[in-house]
């Protein structure tokens, strides 16, 4: 049963590897229907004077991706930010800085998902509101999607969007480096990984890019 949450001294002994085995092994849990038990008010309780998270996942909103359920996670686990599309933004940036430079944490997990609803809105070039302005975002996967696959360059074709999901979650890997100094010498000086991965809607399992 999980009934202990991370302290400082465990945060500061775990690895940027050894995280993202952690949080695959949970995952492997999560799909084989061995969940761990959880003792929430043991480390609601312990937490309540702080938190020490292993990673920071950057995550779509889509309601079937709850993302410390699928890696088999607890309370005072992990970080999630949370945006439709799975993108960076100043904000979003500013969050993982936080997680990591601040905060402690050791790995910087980038998740998309399979149908994402905000690849297939970019795909398919739609325009409402506030939407337009957040799918602008996800342009630059879908222009390069659409030098790598044949057929319908739209949300009809299964292989588009599936190639859009993945060339987002690299493309946001890479503007991540770019775009945020801190996070960038952080890995180079092996502090951190940053690292991405798509979940699967029909299995459960998150497979790593």
């Amino acid at each position: 049963m999980k009934n202990i949450a991370i302290t400082k001294e465990m945060q500061t002994a775990m690895t940027p590897s050894s995280v993202l085995s952690d949080l695959l092994e949970g995952n492997k849990r999560f799909t084989s229907g061995n969940a761990q038990q959880l003792d929430n008010a043991a480390l609601i309780k312990q937490t309540v004077g702080g938190q020490n998270p292993k990673a920071v996942v950057l995550s779509c909103i889509d309601s079937r991706v709850p993302v410390e359920t699928v890696f088999d996670q607890a309370i005072g686990d992990v970080f999630v930010s949370r945006v439709a599309g799975n993108f960076e933004n100043v904000d979003i940036l500013g969050s993982l800085e936080y997680s990591c430079k601040v905060a402690g944490s050791k790995l910087v997990f980038v998740l998309g998902h399979e149908s994402c609803g905000a690849v297939k809105a970019a795909c398919d070039g739609v325009e409402l509101g506030n939407i337009t302005a957040m799918l602008d975002n996800i342009i630059p996967a879908v222009k390069l999607s659409s030098e790598e696959v044949e057929g319908e360059l739209n949300s009809t074709n299964k292989d588009f969007v599936a190639k859009t999901v993945e060339n987002n979650v690299r493309l946001t890997i890479n503007r991540i480096r770019e775009k945020s100094s801190i996070l960038n010498e952080m890995e180079k000086n092996g502090e951190i990984k940053i690292v991405g991965g798509v979940y699967n809607l029909h299995t459960g399992e998150v497979e790593m890019l």
